[in-house]
């Protein structure tokens, strides 16, 4: 019976060098690199706003972590443009083709520029030199800037018009993203394509009921192209 102390501690020391040695053991690396591409964006009005794909770009700095074979942790420092693009079809208000021809003249797009930072599990899967992976995780972001393209010169277009006038009240963004893509692993360094999607959680417009829009949040789809190089 007094010797039982001794075996359980005994036992505790022997498992705490076991985990220790599986820590060392696993191998672990480091990578670092640039990325850029493109953003494919719009907002989710509610009521509707009608529109088609803003294009913007997009560029930053990556930071990832490997852990054993298969999973990863990835950090980003990304600077984002995005925002809407409205479309203005012929049955907002148009009642002849004279005036169809009119408004299909008009243009507005909104363009909003981000910091994101994403932090990312990473799945990955594949043979030593080219490997398919995951990506998945939460981001946010912070609205630097924004500017508008248009030539409404002060008339109403669109079954929706209030957010001509009125500029973002949130600057702050979160929500979740996720992609996959292929990585081709060289003696210079790692090549990455990745196609990726951002659901905001958020809201650009205060989206109480006094307010104009009951919803405002943003959504993007990014095509990435990045080089990263491994740290020994």
């Amino acid at each position: 019976m007094k010797r039982k102390p001794y075996v359980i501690l005994l036992f505790l020391g022997m498992a705490s060098v076991i985990k220790a040695q599986i820590i060392i053991t696993t191998p672990y690396e480091f990578s670092l690199g640039v990325s850029g591409g493109t953003t494919f964006s719009s907002v989710n009005f509610s009521p509707k706003v009608a529109q088609s794909t803003l294009m913007g770009e997009t560029f930053g700095l990556t930071g990832r972590m490997t852990m054993g074979e298969y999973v990863g942790l990835q950090v980003e420092l990304n600077y984002a443009r995005q925002g809407w693009k409205e479309k203005f079809e012929s049955d907002d208000q148009a009642e002849t083709e004279e005036e169809a021809e009119d408004l299909s003249k008009y243009k507005y797009n909104r363009r909003l520029s981000y910091l994101q930072l994403p932090f990312y599990t990473r799945v990955q899967f594949g043979n030593k030199n080219v490997k398919g992976f995951i990506n998945a995780g939460p981001q946010i972001g912070y609205m630097i800037s924004e500017s508008t393209d248009e030539n409404l010169n002060g008339a109403t277009v669109g079954k929706v018009t209030g957010q001509h006038s009125m500029p973002a009240e949130k600057k702050f963004e979160w929500g979740i993203g996720g992609g996959a893509g292929i990585e081709i692993r060289t003696a210079i360094g790692y090549f990455l394509l990745e196609g990726r999607y951002l659901y905001s959680l958020g809201d650009i417009y205060n989206t109480k009921r006094e307010d104009v829009f009951a919803k405002a949040s943003g959504q993007t789809i990014y095509a990435k192209i990045s080089y990263l190089i491994p740290l020994k």
